[in-house]
């Protein structure tokens, strides 16, 4: 899976366990899916999943790997895959948006790109298989990029990976049902109805819309104008989230919160959010019993790779390597 802040791969054990351990428990509302990480961890221990996220490319990876039934569409998507990997390079917008005005990927690749997304553009596939199929260049495309892990700046230099040929592979799918919902997360809380609600909101003032603009793009294949260095969508000038504002965090979370009507939330967070411990509390014990479990780990990898400029010009280090994980169980109040 493609590389992400607040990436839940140290705490999928965790979470698994936590979630599969309670009682009556089996379906899930995954309500900020992101890389839909956790709710593929969760379909493969047999839970119902419905996953949700506002942005096209997230919801795309839902798709793919929660509500994709791998037995109704394996050998179709082996088959598109092994044809997409013949499409001849034919560099055009993402080329020479992403590796000519800007550096994310070296030019070799951005061609294969543009060809394999107009590929996938022109044929008539259904959500599921056109899922699959996006969802195999963008973890392509993230193995070969140039950046620290984000794409707000791209390396001044080729990272090692960049001159790597891009190889699409087949994701990792699973069989069975399962759903994949673009919604904001309070709508998401009201209308999924499960047995837990699972909560992995922002927690600071970094822009999922900003730092991952380029798959975005690569989704929803509109080939917006740009600017900045780094290329951003213009609509990232206006976009905002009430979860990247330190004033507004706290409301935003209990919007969702109270949306909620599963027996149990369960909510990833940690202690350098907008949110801290304390008020995190405050807001779940209104709905019933919270216990904490507290995982130390390392932050993401751009922060342990430094702090680089527009230009992938390193021009700092972070102040801090490592933080506290918390998971907040609720077992609602009846």
């Amino acid at each position: 899976m493609i590389k992400y802040i607040g990436s839940k791969r140290r705490l999928l054990p965790h979470i698994t366990q936590t979630i599969c351990s309670l009682p009556g428990v089996r379906t899930v509302a995954d309500l900020f899916s992101g890389t839909s990480r956790v709710g593929h961890a969760l379909k493969a221990a047999g839970l119902y999943v419905k996953a949700n996220d506002h942005a096209a490319y997230a919801a795309c990876l839902a798709r793919c790997h929660v509500a994709a039934d791998r037995d109704a569409i394996q050998s179709r998507a082996e088959r598109l895959i092994a044809e997409l990997r013949r499409t001849p390079p034919s560099p055009g917008y993402f080329t020479h948006t992403f590796c000519e005005r800007s550096r994310f990927f070296h030019p070799a690749n951005g061609a294969r790109i543009d060809s394999i997304r107009e590929r996938i553009a022109g044929l008539e596939l259904d959500d599921h298989l056109e899922a699959v199929a996006l969802t195999s260049l963008m973890e392509a495309a993230d193995r070969v990029d140039s950046t620290t892990g984000v794409q707000m700046a791209y390396l001044k230099q080729w990272a090692p990976r960049a001159l790597k040929e891009l190889d699409l592979q087949l994701p990792s799918l699973l069989p069975g049902p399962g759903e994949a919902h673009r919604l904001d997360a309070a709508d998401a809380a009201s209308l999924l109805t499960a047995d837990l609600a699972y909560l992995d909101p922002p927690y600071n003032q970094h822009s999922y819309a900003r730092n991952y603009h380029i798959w975005e793009t690569l989704v929803l294949w509109d080939k917006p104008a740009v600017y900045g260095v780094a290329c951003k969508r213009e609509d990232c000038r206006t976009s905002s989230s009430d979860f990247n504002s330190r004033t507004k965090a706290v409301g935003a979370l209990r919007r969702v919160l109270d949306a909620c009507e599963a027996d149990y939330l369960l909510v990833s967070f940690n202690d350098e959010g907008h949110v801290d411990r304390t008020t995190m509390e405050s807001l779940l014990s209104r709905l019933g019993s919270v216990s904490v479990t507290t995982i130390p780990g390392r932050r993401y990898v751009g922060a342990q790779i430094g702090i680089y400029n527009p230009q992938g010009e390193k021009v700092g280090t972070v102040g801090r390597l490592h933080n506290n994980e918390y998971l907040y169980l609720v077992r609602r109040s009846t």
